[in-house]
């Protein structure tokens, strides 16, 4: 992989500022340039500074910076991570570009003034520097004709998605004469350095994701008008009951934003003379009226939803925009009972295809929008792409749709879309006959865990690879690769003497199922393996602790129940830690409770960069009892230096103030800064590649012959005077209003186990089981408490914490 130790981004607005500070994330020392500003501001007038005063030569980058800091959600995994994002500008610091690798000019989508960047770039780069130019729509031929052949065989597109954290694609153009082994080196350097899923599009309008995004919001507007849906109805209808973002058609335009949405649209109008649903290209009448009263959605306080002062704890509501009336009134559910039907059904592909034949209001949509979103992206091929995996891909990972186009479409069985053709005299694409030529029921196909796609070019069946460096866990049990399994959990052979232990309950909490599974594996590890990786690919590691089982033992009042059940807990995760072979954990995005604690018990941890790590269990009025706070007292204590001037306290108060808020990381980079992660473990960009990873870290840790610790007989308790500087901590945060009644007590019984009991009158040292025994008493005790089974059965019900 071609070494991009350097980059320089040119043009510090929303993107441009948050493609910095990605880079930042992974690592990459960045310089962010901007225009010298023209005026001073009233501020600098005030402080006597000049035009030519740094700080006001720097003004923009530093600004589109600031933003990018203060963005919510974060720009940064850590705030630290902006100390490698160099603020400039365009004029002083342009020669800077000398000693870049690769140059990303992100500034405003005018080809004219593109271009005359570009031809500034021409003159300093060095010889062989990668130049691309972060567009989401202006032809990259354009772009660089006329330019040096050198220059030409080192530029191409890349399209970061908004926010370039959060959005995985990235979409790679190359243009007429870029060379092959720069879109190479780029796509792998997008790949696992920046944690990208990279899709090459062809130079054509828009590309994939965005034209193939517009036409079906465009065409929801369209279905809206002629059929009379409201605002709110469209947004859950292309919402999470089709697996798309719960934000759907409206939210998400108020958010992107009007006016961008207008560019776009005005962009492909311009540049798609012959395509077939040209007409539709254009902005409705009531989204100009909304841009001339300048109601371009959140960044006027005003789109299709507008917040007011309201009723609601938070004391404000939402309206939504009548377009009948053009009034905001007080949202409405509408009249669509098959979406409340099929929220009972998991599994997306079974749910589309219920709500594609559901009666009335609700399958009339899908029967309208999706045929014509499915005849659109068929037409595309090969114009945008000529692999359906790569515009499924951009879909998915561009707008985080759950199905691609084509795997939305096998799933609602392409005979139906036919009939629905059929119905209303619409030829068939050149794609679709030939599927049909081919004796082909759908696109996709799947034997032995090997899946396949149909090839327009090939006129047959190809097989989706993987790629290297990914498994593909539901691959691995097709070919029979699964040890053993229960509801809860399965043993899968990840090949090269490594097990996998992968959760599979609801929202893989953690139960009896999960126990037996983990003592299955430890046993199969020792007898038959060399390590054991926990890991999933779910749509996030794990929630916790099943409450829902908690919750029946303690309305049955099976107290002898709970204590074997946390007990039995925390000999697994004692066994995991002491295993005799490295035992690997792979989290990623919520993981929470217990999947937390089984993390902190593990030899190595390989988290996803976007994992969300938090013992939680103060929200639900108990504490952790899998060792979780063992593990953290142990950790704190361990860093606490030899000065006999450092005070202990400050590393407990760190721990204590963590659990009993039940702060949850916002990365894994934050994990680390929690103590979550320990120095020692290690963090993936590309969370398709963390199975993979983990099982590397594994073989790793094999090869260097890897040896368990002993249970640990020396942690520092404070006793007494740590306890009663936490219960001083807790009075105070009460009296600010940080807490509740209730959680004083929460607190207090979590702070007593910190402590060692609160029976110590000077600090001791005590063993791993004296404190997993405090962690079980304490636990307990909280279940016979009339308000931890109130915000338990709040949370199962709402979803969200009780502060009773």
């Amino acid at each position: 992989m071609r070494n991009f130790g350097k980059v320089a981004v040119l043009g510090a607005g929303t993107m441009g500022s948050r493609i910095a500070a990605h880079l930042a994330n992974a690592g990459v020392p960045s310089l962010l340039l901007d225009i010298v500003p023209q005026e001073l501001t009233r501020a600098e007038l005030a402080k006597g500074l000049t035009l030519h005063a740094p700080e006001v030569r720097n003004r923009l980058a530093r600004a589109g910076l600031d933003a990018a800091r203060k963005s919510h959600p974060s720009a940064f995994f850590v705030p630290e991570a902006a100390n490698l994002v160099t603020a400039g500008n365009l004029e002083d610091n342009f020669r800077n570009l000398q000693g870049c690798d690769w140059i990303i000019e992100a500034i405003t989508e005018d080809l004219r003034v593109k271009r005359s960047l570009l031809e500034r770039i021409q003159a300093v780069r060095a010889r062989d520097t990668v130049v691309s130019s972060n567009t989401s729509g202006i032809s990259v031929a354009a772009l660089a004709d006329g330019f040096t052949n050198e220059f030409r065989r080192h530029f191409l597109g890349t399209h970061f998605f908004n926010p370039p954290r959060y959005l995985h694609l990235m979409e790679i153009i190359p243009g007429p004469s870029t060379l092959p082994e720069i879109v190479e080196s780029l796509s792998a350097f997008g790949d696992i350095a920046l944690g990208k899923g990279i899709v090459i599009a062809k130079d054509t309008p828009n590309f994939i994701a965005n034209r193939i995004g517009t036409f079906s919001l465009l065409n929801n507007l369209r279905i809206l008008q002629e059929e009379g849906y409201t605002v709110e109805e469209i947004d859950l209808l292309t919402g999470r009951a089709m697996g798309m973002p719960k934000s759907g058609t409206f939210r998400t335009l108020d958010i992107v934003g009007l006016d961008v949405l207008a560019h776009v649209v005005r962009n492909l109008r311009e540049s798609l003379p012959d395509d077939e649903c040209r007409d539709l290209f254009q902005i409705p009448h009531f989204l100009e009226q909304m841009l001339s009263r300048n109601w371009l959605g959140e960044k006027t306080g005003q789109g299709f939803y507008k917040k007011v002062p309201g009723p609601s704890p938070n004391g404000s509501e939402i309206l939504a925009l009548d377009l009948d009336s053009f009034d905001y009134r007080a949202r409405r559910r509408g009249n669509l009972p098959a979406l409340e039907m099929a929220r009972n059904m998991d599994d997306l592909r079974a749910r589309a295809a219920a709500l594609y034949q559901a009666p009335g209001r609700c399958g009339r949509f899908y029967r309208r929008a999706l045929p014509d979103l499915f005849h659109y992206a068929a037409m595309r091929v090969p114009e945008i792409s000529e692999d359906i995996v790569a515009i499924d891909n951009a879909m998915k990972w561009g707008f985080k749709w759950e199905c691609g186009v084509f795997e939305l479409w096998d799933a609602i069985g392409l005979d139906n879309v036919l009939e629905e053709w059929a119905r209303n005299h619409r030829s068939l694409p050149p794609l679709v006959e030939r599927l049909q030529a081919a004796g082909g029921t759908s696109f996709y196909a799947e034997k032995f865990g090997t899946r396949s796609c149909f090839d327009l070019a090939a006129g047959s069946y190809c097989e989706v690879e993987a790629g290297p460096g990914v498994l593909l866990l539901p691959a691995l049990k097709a070919r029979r690769k699964q040890v053993k399994e229960n509801a809860g959990a399965s043993l899968i052979d990840l090949g090269d003497g490594v097990l996998c232990l992968e959760f599979h309950s609801k929202m893989n909490t953690l139960g009896p199922d999960s126990m037996e599974m983990v003592h299955a594996g430890l046993k199969a590890l020792n007898r038959d393996f060399d390590a054991l990786v926990i890991g999933n690919q779910a749509p996030n590691f794990c929630a916790g602790a099943n409450l829902m089982l908690i919750l029946a033992a303690i309305q049955k009042g099976e107290w002898d129940e709970i204590h074997n059940a946390v007990q039995a807990f925390q000999k697994a995760h004692m066994a995991l830690k002491y295993a005799p072979k490295p035992v690997v954990a792979a989290p990623f995005g919520m993981t929470l409770g217990g999947g937390v604690e089984m993390c902190l018990h593990s030899a190595r941890i390989r988290a996803a960069a976007e994992c969300y790590m938090g013992l939680v269990e103060t929200g639900v009025g108990l504490i952790p009892a899998g060792g979780g706070a063992k593990e953290l007292l142990l950790r704190a204590m361990d860093a606490v230096p030899e000065d006999p001037e450092a005070d202990p306290f400050t590393y407990l108060k760190e721990v204590f103030v963590n659990i009993g808020t039940a702060k949850v990381s916002t990365s894994a980079e934050e994990a680390r800064c929690l103590r979550y992660l320990a120095p020692r473990d290690s963090i993936s960009m590309n969370g398709d590649r963390l199975i993979a990873d983990a099982k590397q870290l594994a073989l790793d840790l094999v090869h260097l012959g890897y040896r368990p610790g002993t249970p640990r007989e020396d942690i520092r308790v404070l006793g007494q005077a740590g306890f009663a500087k936490m219960k001083l901590l807790l009075h105070l945060m009460q009296r600010a209003e940080y807490l509740s009644e209730y959680d004083v007590v929460v607190g207090t019984t979590l702070a007593r186990v910190l402590s060692g009991g609160g029976e110590f009158t000077s600090p001791q040292w005590v063993s791993e089981q004296y404190l997993l025994d405090l962690e079980r008493e304490a636990f307990v005790s909280l279940c016979g408490q009339k308000k931890t089974v109130e915000r338990i059965q709040y949370t199962l019900k709402k979803g969200k914490p009780l502060r009773n």
